[in-house]
């Protein structure tokens, strides 16, 4: 498969996961909107409306994580890691990242990587109607110190493997 090939294929896959993400929220898919451009137009659709909620249905979390994964852009998976964030928890996110890095595609692995960064944003209690009156949550939801070596003991295994065989990531 080209560079090319690959290209398209993982430009059809974050459209296709941006795409869930609409139709979770009941939002019309842009059909006057070049193809691709689509999903970078869904997903800044989304945004606004995945932040304005105080919860988020179990439904959303694996469209949320696929499409923060395959979002191709760094800048720009935060739109859906940040949502993630304050309705499931930093230790789920983070989890779920974890589950990519491990088992993932060379793309999907880059992508963990990307989202990987944005989970680690810092959780305002303006910022999301997920935190309770108070502006407090259980902090159960966002301790993760114990995932952090887990993430760098797959990532630095792989890096090893990497160099020993002569291949070089490009992802």
């Amino acid at each position: 498969m080209s560079e090319g090939d690959r290209h398209e294929a993982s430009t059809h896959t974050f459209l296709a996961c941006a795409a869930e993400v609409a139709r979770l929220l009941n939002l019309e898919v842009a059909a006057d909107v070049p193809e691709d451009r689509r999903a970078r137009h869904l997903a800044g659709a989304a945004r606004r409306p995945l932040l304005e909620r105080a919860t988020l249905s179990e439904e959303f979390f694996d469209p949320l994580m696929a499409a923060a994964v395959y979002d191709p852009d760094p800048s720009f998976c935060r739109w859906f890691v940040e949502p993630a964030l304050y309705a499931f928890g930093r230790r789920r996110v983070m989890t779920a990242l974890l589950g990519y890095l491990r088992t993932g595609t060379t793309a999907e692995i880059a992508g963990a990587r990307r989202a990987w960064y944005c989970a680690h944003l810092p959780l305002r209690a303006d910022r999301s109607p997920a935190y309770a009156p108070s502006g407090s949550r259980d902090p159960a939801l966002d301790e993760v110190d114990d995932l952090l070596g887990r993430w760098l003991e797959p990532s630095s295994t792989r890096q090893r493997d990497r160099n020993v065989s002569g291949r070089h990531d490009q992802a």
